[in-house]
């Protein structure tokens, strides 16, 4: 259920009965103000009649109590009043409210419909160099991307995970050519259980050891052509190096596969077809002996076009070559009605000039939406991005481990009852949680800053709070010796602070369409900690066990508890957080 949606179209419908052009559509969004002067603004404004009354030549007041005459109000709204000079405050009916609420109570979906036109979407997110462990600045687009899939995937679109993986190129020879020599000594599982120390090996050797890199290319040469010894090289270190994401995988509670690894090397045997193919159609040229599509539609000021080469001067393709055939492939064998790269805000230009060359080469139907969801860096106390102390770049086993040790610090210090296994496994949900809730919870295109103490704080938008809060609604149900599914009587918004919490919790949708749309998980975060926060408002003014509260009254606050339970676990889950049932 959406209500903005809902409001949207009657007064929509509204507005055509009351001879409005079709495209002076109503904007309907939330009241925001404080609670106590909530009464008077309503739960929603409609706005439209302004705009529409100018464009018509008509007075707006007039034109808005025309719309209002021809509002269906239906069950859903209690009352439609006209303020200032033409805006419509829309007050919810608490029987309807009191009715969805019910129907979110017993549905295992909390009355979320599935989408009524589900699309293919392609989501391109993680993508770590399989030369390399992951660090931390793999961690934005890997949870970041696991949130929008997640949600996504509630709604009922079909999503298709690409792990857009860095296993090809130059690099590989100079990789193989130093296991090749490892093997001789160890198994490779042996030889690659550092990847950083193993490419730091590599390099030095390519740098400093004569004729290391006269081997490195020769090793080049052989993958390229398809040498089943070097081949067979190549398959180990990638089927090692994956272990190790599929490892940090398993940590992040993220639900990537090795299934979803598409990597760069998908695309060899299509990159010279593309480059050929737009030079026979003057999409691209020679230019100083490297191909080059040159874009007049990203000119600049001088009116020069923006050049992308796809091809370099000695043969050798670049990412450009391979995001044009992955766009390609998302489009034409995926099926793909809207593809989502979440890559670093830095990307932005490489990006746009391969959105913008796939659409004038027509690789794509227009239908198909390409969508960068860029975000910024993790920075440290400095200002800097987030580094070691001595400088260097931490890995992300790392860092989880760390937010696990912290966390299992902070429950036994809060629990110091709690017995070993349960304490290490409320810290690994508490400290994961709180990395990926810190994250998520900022505006994805802004820098952040990271802080431990942040974080793991037990107040304010965290997720330890979160956790908290659900744990604290479950107790509920304990110390009353029921379950949800045992409760009968209607539910009841007797009280100004039942009426806000139902408000609240009949937004749930509306909130994951909105993120849908827009591809910004943060929204979804801060509709979670207003609800946890509307809860403690409502659970302090109405007292749900209190001896002398009436049975019916009782079993009502007890199933709006449940929702606020379902609906913080809900949403906890889409941005791939786990809840406890005790802390």
């Amino acid at each position: 259920m959406n209500i903005r949606q809902l409001l949207t179209d009657k007064f929509q419908a509204a507005m055509l009965a009351a001879g409005i052009p079709e495209d002076c559509g109503p904007v309907v969004a939330q009241a925001r103000v404080a609670p106590a002067k909530k009464a008077g603004f309503g739960d929603y404004q409609a706005n439209g009649a302004m705009a529409a009354a100018k464009r018509m030549g008509t007075n707006p007041r007039e034109l808005a109590s025309r719309i209002v005459e021809h509002l269906d109000k239906g069950e859903m709204i209690e009352k439609a009043e006209i303020a200032g000079p033409g805006f419509i405050n829309i007050h919810l009916s608490e029987s309807w409210l009191a009715r969805s609420l019910a129907a979110a109570e017993q549905s295992g979906r909390l009355n979320i419909a599935p989408a009524a036109e589900p699309q293919t979407v392609v989501i391109d997110y993680s993508h770590p160099n399989l030369a390399k462990e992951m660090h931390v600045g793999h961690l934005r687009s890997t949870i970041i991307g696991d949130a929008l899939a997640r949600l996504l995937e509630f709604q009922g679109h079909k999503v298709i995970r690409q792990n857009h993986m860095g296993d090809w190129g130059t690099q590989f020879g100079m990789l193989l050519a130093h296991l090749s020599d490892k093997l001789e000594n160890n198994d490779a599982e042996v030889a690659l259980a550092d990847l950083e120390v193993f490419y730091r090996e590599a390099k030095v050797r390519f740098d400093d050891e004569e004729g290391f890199d006269d081997r490195a290319r020769e090793y080049v040469v052989k993958l390229q052509g398809g040498d089943p010894e070097c081949l067979k090289l190549w398959q180990q270190f990638i089927d090692i190096s994956i272990s190790h994401s599929e490892e940090i995988y398993g940590k992040l509670n993220v639900t990537l596969k090795r299934s979803d690894v598409y990597g760069e090397s998908q695309y060899n045997d299509d990159l010279p077809v593309l480059v050929q193919e737009l030079l026979d159609r003057g999409i691209a040229v020679e230019d100083q002996g490297a191909v080059v599509v040159f874009l007049e539609e990203m000119a600049d000021k001088e009116g020069n076009p923006s050049p992308m080469i796809i091809r370099k001067k000695g043969g050798g393709y670049l990412y450009s070559t391979t995001d044009l055939a992955a766009i390609r492939y998302r489009a034409n064998k995926l099926k793909a009605d809207r593809i989502l790269y979440v890559v670093d805000a830095r990307q932005s230009l490489h990006l746009q000039q391969a959105f913008t060359a796939a659409r004038k080469a027509g690789f794509l139907p227009e239908s198909v939406a390409l969508e960068h969801c860029a975000f910024g860096t993790m920075m440290g106390d400095d200002g800097k991005p987030f580094k070691t102390r001595t400088g260097g770049t931490v890995k992300l086993s790392a860092l989880l481990d760390e937010a696990v040790e912290r966390a299992e610090k902070l429950v036994a210090e809060k629990n110091p009852d709690l017995d070993a296994d349960t304490c290490a496994e409320i810290a690994r949900k508490v400290g994961i949680g709180a990395v990926k809730y810190a994250d998520l919870s900022k505006t994805r295109t802004n820098d952040y800053v990271f802080s431990w103490d942040a974080m793991l704080s037990f107040e304010g938008n965290t997720a330890p709070y979160l956790q908290y809060a659900y744990t604290r609604v479950r107790s509920i149900f304990r110390r009353a010796g029921i379950q949800p599914g045992e409760l009968k009587s209607e539910i009841r918004l007797d009280t100004a602070e039942e009426r806000a919490l139902a408000i609240r919790l009949c937004q749930f949708g509306e909130v994951l369409d909105q993120v849908a749309k827009d591809t910004f998980p943060h929204v979804l975060c801060a509709y979670l900690y207003d609800l946890a926060s509307t809860y403690m408002v409502f659970y302090e003014a109405c007292p749900v066990l209190r001896e002398g509260v009436p049975e019916e009254q009782k079993q009502s606050r007890l199933q709006l508890c449940d929702l606020v339970a379902r609906t913080i676990a809900t949403g906890l889950d889409l941005l791939g957080i786990e809840v406890l049932e005790q802390m």
